[in-house]
């Protein structure tokens, strides 16, 4: 994770009930980058593991135009239709 510029996690079914998952998305975090969720088919809002509202820089449909644009820099935050919704919080990508 260390080479990586962005994080990507996908969200699907019980993805939030994983607690690896919580645990590389704080760290993530912790080092500095940018965390992007991105909604496996069938993902629900309800699948969002708690770390990931709380870090993620964007989370997007499963959508190749959405998914790079988040990727690229992108601060956008959607429903698993794609449609625009409001973050849980201000993303932040530096380090301390």
């Amino acid at each position: 994770m260390a080479w990586a510029s962005t994080v990507i996690v996908l969200v699907g079914k019980d993805t939030a009930k994983r607690p690896w998952v919580d645990w590389e998305i704080q760290k993530a975090h912790q080092l500095g980058k940018r965390i992007v969720g991105v909604y496996e088919r069938g993902g629900t809002e309800n699948d969002i593991p708690d770390k990931l509202e709380s870090y993620a820089s964007a989370i997007v449909n499963w959508n190749a135009d959405s998914i790079v644009a988040a990727v690229e820099g992108e601060n956008t935050f959607q429903t698993p239709t794609g449609k625009q919704r409001e973050p849980a919080h201000t993303g932040s990508t530096s380090r301390c």
